[in-house]
């Protein structure tokens, strides 16, 4: 993009807290927030912890009214919504809304509604089903509840693709605004995977840690005894605006979208391609197309999947492009203490990037205990390190080896 992409706003609704200070807070810790799923009775899951959004009652701006209508992840998104154009200190009476749009990406869809409306219907009938059931559950809805609820008619997009869903719908938002389509897009991602049916659907993908009795450190991405990561709910939201719209108007700059790298492996339906190649050379076009050279890069957040297959793949595509280099670059995956949001990740994994950039800190990789000599990089095992950061690399990947990275500068 010639146009340099400005991200002014954030709002983040996670487990590990609903406003950003309170995030970073306990991020920097290394707390664990993930706990036993007590929402339903997960007993006879394979996988029965989760990272859970707590307080939302205490944060929510909506309505009563509008929160019945709508499910959990629309909710969380209009949340964050609302806290990122508060930080960017934008004033959206007085924008011309025809140029503001908003840009979303989820996995799953909201089926804490969908459930809850089908149990009625076999219960008691058409009759017990609630009129807004065809507008609540698909997964364009909270982008359609954030356009409804600010007036925003800009040129927006709900995109899927399995983890790897909020990593693009943050590309094609900055795309809109370098291109002159926009003048400020909402992007970001919300996930609500906590309810019956979607945590089965999760667990039989077969790639969630089973390590029930000791959930605080189930989520163990890179180490040896890992065996999968753990599900997650919240929602990730930034704005983003032309950097000379930015300076005019005194906005807070955290960082600049500077660049993609997307491919897929093209291997199988659901599975990675047991090559690192594809990845590696998304992680290539994200350099070329952000005009870094590799010895640019101080930092990369991780995917972390904690597979024994997806770790390693990870590991070998940054040392097949950076090589010894490799060793120099802070890593991490921050996400292994408060759970994976699916589609919802890239974007809490950017806020948490630009936090990282702000405050000259890496954010740890928790619950790393024993080495596995194949995945031999520096992780950030456990503690938080103090390091500049004026490039980041973001790695996302979607099943079936969708490979999506995003380049952020300081």
């Amino acid at each position: 993009m010639k146009e340099r992409v400005a991200i002014t706003g954030i709002g983040a609704v996670s487990p590990c807290g609903m406003k950003k200070e309170t995030v970073w807070a306990n991020l920097k810790k290394g707390k664990s927030c993930i706990d036993k799923i007590t929402r339903f009775d997960a007993s006879l899951y394979s996988s029965n912890m989760a990272g859970h959004v707590h307080d939302m009652d205490h944060y929510t701006h909506l309505s009563s009214r509008l929160i019945k209508k709508i499910d959990l992840f629309s909710h969380m998104a209009l949340i964050a919504s609302e806290q990122a154009l508060k930080d960017a200190v934008l004033e959206t009476d007085n924008l011309d809304k025809n140029r503001v749009g908003v840009f979303m990406g989820n996995a799953l869809g909201g089926w804490l509604f969908a459930e809850t409306e089908l149990r009625d219907l076999y219960i008691e009938g058409r009759e017990g089903v609630s009129p807004y059931m065809a507008t609540a559950w698909f997964p364009a809805a909270p982008q359609g509840q954030v356009t409804i609820y600010y007036g925003f008619k800009g040129y927006s997009k709900t995109l899927v693709v399995d983890k790897a869903s909020s990593a693009l719908a943050l590309w094609y938002a900055a795309k809109t605004v370098a291109q002159d389509k926009n003048d400020f897009v909402l992007a970001g991602g919300m996930e609500a995977p906590i309810t019956p049916y979607a945590l089965l659907c999760a667990n039989t993908c077969g790639n969630l840690s089973k390590n029930n009795l000791n959930y605080k450190k189930a989520y163990k991405p890179y180490d040896l005894y890992r065996d999968g990561f753990v599900l997650a709910e919240g929602s990730g939201m930034v704005l983003m605006e032309k950097e000379q719209t930015a300076r005019k108007r005194g906005a807070h700059v955290y960082g600049f979208l500077a660049g993609i790298g997307f491919t897929s492996d093209g291997r199988h339906y659901a599975r990675y391609d047991a090559d690192c190649s594809n990845l590696a050379h998304a992680i290539e076009d994200c350099l070329r197309d952000a005009g870094w050279d590799k010895k640019d890069v101080d930092y990369i957040c991780l995917d972390g999947e904690a597979t024994v297959l997806g770790d390693y793949l990870e590991t070998e595509a940054i040392k097949k492009v950076f090589g010894e280099k490799a060793r120099d670059i802070s890593l991490s995956a921050p996400k292994s203490m408060f759970g994976n949001l699916l589609g919802a990740q890239t974007a809490m994994d950017l806020i948490m990037t630009l936090l990282m950039v702000k405050e000259k800190t890496v954010l740890p990789t928790i619950n790393y205990e024993v080495s596995d000599s194949l995945c031999d990089l520096d992780y950030t095992p456990n503690k938080a390190v103090e390091r500049e950061i004026n490039k980041a690399l973001i790695i996302a990947r979607g099943r079936g080896g969708m490979n999506i990275i995003l380049a952020v500068e300081k």
